[in-house]
């Protein structure tokens, strides 16, 4: 018997042919595929059960395969070049506009998955009404976009792009293989409504959590632009002059002075309410305002009543300062949206130089009247102990918020922010701090300070922090400034120079504040989602 060879293929052949029907192998004299060992469980062939298919690394050979030298670093220098030509990152991508919403409170929304509505006008609509409304009560543009962006992306329409001006609000959607849809609304009117403003807040933060339709949506907004603002006129009214008492007591002022501070910003806000209803400009409302503030302190100066003029017109120009405006202008301006920050900035700066205007009027028809010169002498501070002049702060802020409409709970909190803010520029004072910086640190901590407890309440970050740094403006350097360029030429370059270090406070004061709540975001995300959670619960 002759013996050939053994050959690798044949065993592999006699392997193959095991698995061919009809093929007959030892242990299979029926030919047909080897028995399943008994072990095995029985899979029918409906519910096969599939294994993902084997990576081209497992058939490698588990042992280190050596690799020339040459070879590792031609590899190395590919890589290098690879790196320095094209990156390590992938391409640029467009960035999607739900990515906004990101440090916000409505931080990733619950978005509609059943598509956009039948109808994507009345959410496009609904979306104007909203911006509108936000506008009108004093809104910073960035919030009125994270809100359309959030109330939009909750209703479907996730084709959205948002332009933002001074006045205007435009809104795109284009959907893929639809005619786009281009909607406009202008904002021709404001008002102090800061508790409308809360509630809507309220609302776009339980959209954002789903479970309000449309309908329902345009519902609660329709109730709160004609609910009742919280506080009645008289009251608002009494409120000014409570603030401008006590602030004249925060400066240095004696009580005597506080009470015709008290009168003449009374008077002040009841021609202010006639002017607005004759529709006279707002530019010679405030200069009217401030003139009259000042006419009546040099009135009592010329009886000789034993007060401080200048302590006295201090109140009057704090409550007409455009501390809201500037505070959404300054916010704007850093948060990327230029145009609007430039037209707000325009409109303070002219309510700024009515002011000045107003107290020019008023100093030069009080010298062609005969009223001895005012002593305008630098404040060496309030007569009062700190704690009574913390107590003095408490009291301001919260007629401030009275002024503003703020909603009745956050008056409490504003106030002890204010508290907190007036202690800390006491004590960097103290330390030697220069009177340009510590305003601007105390407004960096009422920023911060303001972002915690409106993230806790259920409300924007604008609403505490406007009225809290209002007694960090230099009212008093204003006025003097004005006497200065007015009445004494012989020191006009120090007026002037007076003037600029006072618009350098109030710009400092308000980036301060919206430093202050960039400095705080990355701390409060919890808080955030503390309140997502506690809106969904509900």
């Amino acid at each position: 018997m002759i013996q050939r060879p053994f050959d690798p293929s044949d065993d592999e052949k006699s392997k193959l042919a095991a698995g061919k029907p009809g093929v007959g192998r030892k242990g299979n004299r029926a030919g047909g595929p080897p028995k399943r060992p008994a072990s095995e469980p029985k899979v029918p062939r409906s519910g096969r059960q599939w294994q993902p298919f084997p990576r081209p690394t497992d058939a490698l050979p588990t042992t280190p395969m050596s690799v020339p030298s040459s070879g590792r670093s031609n590899a190395a220098a590919r890589t290098v070049l690879r790196r320095l030509v094209q990156g390590e990152a992938p391409p640029t991508q467009a960035m999607s506009i739900v990515e906004r919403l990101a440090g916000s409170p409505y931080a990733n929304p619950m978005i509609h998955v059943g598509g956009p509505d039948a109808s994507a006008r009345k959410a496009l609509d609904f979306a104007l009404n909203l911006a509108e409304t936000m506008f009108r009560y004093g809104a910073g543009a960035l919030e009125v976009e994270t809100s359309i962006i959030a109330v939009t992306a909750a209703f479907g329409l996730d084709h959205i792009e948002v332009d933002i001006t001074n006045q205007s609000v435009v809104i795109n959607y284009s959907a893929k293989d639809q005619t786009p849809t281009t909607v406009l609304r202008v904002v021709r009117s404001w008002t102090n409504n800061y508790a409308g403003l809360t509630a809507i807040h309220r609302l776009v933060s339980d959209i954002a959590d789903g479970g309000v339709s449309r309908t329902e949506a345009a519902q609660r907004l329709d109730e709160i632009t004609h609910r009742p603002k919280p506080f009645p006129r008289w009251m608002v009214t009494a409120a000014f002059g409570i603030f401008a008492a006590a602030i004249v007591g925060f400066v240095g002022g004696t009580p005597l002075a506080s009470l015709i501070g008290f009168v003449s910003c009374i008077l002040v806000d009841l021609v202010s309410r006639k002017l607005g209803e004759w529709r006279v400009p707002e530019f010679f409302s405030v200069a009217t305002s401030s003139a009259l503030v000042t006419l009546i302190a040099m009135l009592f100066w010329w009886l000789q009543v034993p007060i401080s003029p200048a302590l006295v017109v201090v109140g009057g120009i704090l409550l007409l300062l455009p501390t809201g405006r500037l505070v959404s202008a300054t916010q704007d301006a850093i948060n990327g949206f230029p145009v609007t920050a430039a037209g707000r900035f325009l409109s303070a700066i002219l309510v700024f130089a009515a002011l000045v205007a107003g107290i020019a009027v008023a100093l030069m028809a009080g010298a062609a009247l005969g009223i001895p010169e005012l002593e305008v002498l630098e404040s060496s501070g309030s007569q009062y102990p700190w704690p009574v002049v913390a107590l003095l702060t408490f009291v301001a802020v919260a007629m401030i918020c009275v002024a503003e409409q703020t909603d009745v709970r956050l008056v409490v909190p504003t106030s002890l922010v204010a508290v907190a803010g007036y202690l800390l520029m006491v004590s960097v004072m103290a330390a030697g701090v220069g009177y340009r910086l510590a305003p601007a640190l105390a407004a960096i901590l009422i920023g911060a300070l303001s972002r915690v407890v409106a993230l806790r309440l259920g409300a924007p970050q604008l609403v505490v922090a406007v009225p809290a740094v209002l007694f960090l403006y230099p009212g008093l350097t204003i006025f003097r400034s004005m006497y200065m360029l007015t009445i004494d030429s012989g020191v006009a370059s120090d007026g002037a120079f007076g003037l600029f270090n006072a618009l350098t406070i109030v710009l400092a004061v308000a980036a301060g504040v919206v430093l202050g709540d960039n400095l705080a975001r990355p701390f409060t995300r919890k808080l955030s989602a503390d309140d997502r959670q506690r809106n969904r619960r509900r």
